[in-house]
């Protein structure tokens, strides 16, 4: 009898075992279908640790280059040294850098110099998501020389996009990317946080839409832009009680980078709307990357480390003025690019 049991129960379990199988070999052959199509041949994740230095270097090497003969693309520069160090900035060096640019400047291409470089594509691709948009030709309004009183437009190529804080106002800031949350359930931090004043201005980095504006428990009084190439969605959070946004934003709206969108503050951490739960006044400003739409509102989200990005942008700041009749900051110098409306 104990025998037979046995068998039956060995039977059984070789039966359930057979069906697993079945099942797990249909759902991976379906799965490597589906992943084979070229619509779901997207990047699934970027670990952005690109340094502060090696942006900068390769920032000035790119905008420096533009009337010589052989004009630079620093995301090309960073991506063949982050194929090199693996992603881990931590072993950059400037000669390499400074190598690089030789041969290119010397008349060897980047597909020459990346061809035997098997994962360069992907961190071109990647680190142009991040940054491919930064830097570009635009005009801006200046101040006049012969009359100060009025404004003039100048041509100018490089860094096109702003600090998320207004010129004139203080901030601090340090690398808080993954640290511990508890609000709501155990997660981490996926941004920067920059710490000032309540009714700091809060400026957009990149022109982009408005694709949401209200309350969030988490960010409070919180704005998302996108930006017009759908690559990249800005997040800033925790804005002012009573008055967080410039009160004619709505979504849907296009905004331009150094535009004046709302203020600093302490909201957040709450069901109910305009609370003040945040100790300390500060912007959360994170950065997602989006490669399909399916990455948008998932748990396959990817969020970068934006701090050595914040540190970059720094550079350059907007500035505002305080209009009364409208009781609200607006920016000083207006600014066109040529790739939008």
């Amino acid at each position: 009898m104990i025998i037979k049991l046995k068998f039956k129960s060995l039977f059984i379990f070789t039966a359930l075992i057979l069906i697993a199988g079945i099942a797990f070999n249909t759902l991976y052959s379906s799965t490597q279908l589906v992943s084979a199509g070229e619509e779901n041949d997207f990047i699934k994740w970027v670990d952005f640790r690109v340094s502060y230095e090696a942006m900068d270097k390769a920032l000035n090497a790119d905008i420096n280059s533009i009337d010589e003969e052989v004009k630079l693309n620093w995301v090309e520069i960073l991506a063949y040294l982050g194929t090199r160090y693996g992603g881990n900035f931590a072993r950059y060096k400037a000669k390499d850098m400074d190598t690089l640019i030789n041969k290119l400047k010397n008349g060897e291409s980047i597909e020459s110099l990346t061809k035997d470089l098997k994962h360069y594509d992907y961190y071109y691709e990647a680190y142009s998501a991040v940054l491919g948009n930064f830097v570009g030709p635009y005009e801006i309004q200046v101040k006049d020389e012969n009359d100060p009183s009025k404004k003039v437009w100048v041509k100018k190529y490089g860094l096109k996009v702003f600090s998320p804080i207004a010129a004139g106002y203080g901030y601090g800031h340090y690398d808080d990317f993954g640290n511990s949350r508890s609000y709501g359930f155990k997660r981490v931090h996926l941004g920067n946080d920059l710490i000032g004043s309540v009714g700091t201005p809060i400026v957009a980095v990149e022109t982009g839409r408005v694709e949401a504006l209200g309350w969030n428990q988490y960010g409070g009084w919180r704005i998302g832009i996108r930006s017009l190439d759908n690559m990249r969605y800005y997040y800033y959070a925790h804005l002012r009680k009573g008055h967080p946004y410039v009160k004619s934003l709505k979504e849907g709206d296009i905004v331009y980078a150094g535009d004046v969108i709302g203020y600093m503050g302490m909201t957040g951490y709450s069901t109910r709307e305009d609370v003040n739960n945040i100790n300390t006044p500060h912007l959360h400003f994170g950065m997602q990357l989006i490669f399909d739409e399916s990455q948008k509102e998932a748990l396959a989200e990817i969020w970068i480390d934006v701090y050595r990005i914040v540190k970059l942008l720094h550079r350059n700041r907007s500035a505002t003025t305080y209009n009364k009749d409208i009781n609200e900051q607006e920016r000083i110098y207006d600014i066109k690019f040529h790739n939008v409306e």
